[in-house]
């Protein structure tokens, strides 16, 4: 039998962790994608999910696309459904999910990482959008997450160069938010996800909601939606904690369940 192309688990702290597993480079072939989209789904409706860690290998987090499955504008079409599918799954997971990216994140390997909500990278990592070299364009949000990130101005050089980005300047541009020793990567962060998987996740989702659905329109739209999620929120059992918490004990000292 054909060994797993994704491995997930959850811990006792309930972070899942969902790694890569297509050595040495973890090549986005259509049938990692749909293990990938699986595993989104599977993660999303596991209530004992309260944070999740994206993985790759050693070598790379993902190095992009198997170019092997590439061809005409037919083919072009199934592959970015099956990254649409994959990378969407990973960002509508509704809790914090930080990609850990040691070694390359190139191509569709960067846009996996920026579906993630968080960024952590080893100071050996090197990410970019390389896809400019074959004579195409990104075609999984390397156009569109990327331009959030770090700008228009700043995603254009990225894409017409199609450059690797050292880690220290990927940190400067606000394209990760945290670089740590390589050696460190994944404790570091585990580490990360076990404290917000400590906190009102449930509150963390709703907000995650109201940015992202936010920033694909009109401030009133976002405002809207932000309204919204803050009524819903105060259907949930941390917010009736967390307020009661508050009144008698002061800030900072409620013990969340993620319900």
């Amino acid at each position: 039998m054909a060994e797993d192309l994704v491995l997930t688990d959850v811990r006792d702290d309930g972070v899942a962790t969902l790694r890569l597993n297509r050595p040495p480079m973890n090549a986005l072939s259509q049938a990692l994608l749909g293990e990938i989209a699986g595993a989104a789904r599977e993660l999303a409706d596991d209530d004992a999910v309260k944070a999740v860690v994206v993985l790759g290998g050693q070598k790379a987090f993902a190095a992009g696309a198997d170019i092997a499955e590439f061809g005409d504008q037919a083919a072009a079409k199934r592959v970015g459904r099956s990254f649409r599918a994959a990378f969407d799954g990973v960002a509508a997971i509704p809790r914090p999910v930080i990609a850990a990216v040691n070694g390359y994140a190139l191509g569709g390997g960067l846009e996996l990482a920026m579906s993630c909500d968080l960024r952590i990278a080893s100071d050996k990592a090197r990410v970019g959008q390389p896809e400019i070299l074959l004579g195409i364009i990104p075609g999984a949000g390397g156009t569109q997450r990327l331009t959030r990130l770090v700008g228009p101005a700043k995603a254009k050089e990225l894409v017409w160069s199609g450059r690797q980005v050292p880690a220290d300047e990927a940190l400067a541009m606000g394209l990760v938010d945290r670089v740590v020793p390589a050696a460190e990567l994944e404790e570091q962060a585990l580490a990360w996800a076990s404290e917000l998987a400590s906190g009102a996740v449930v509150a963390m989702g709703l907000a995650k909601q109201a940015i992202d659905e936010g920033l694909d329109g009109s401030l009133m739209r976002g405002l809207d939606v932000e309204a919204a999620a803050f009524v819903e929120v105060f259907g949930t059992d941390d917010a009736r904690v967390g307020v009661a918490s508050f009144l008698e004990h002061g800030p900072g000292k409620a013990t969340f369940q993620g319900r």
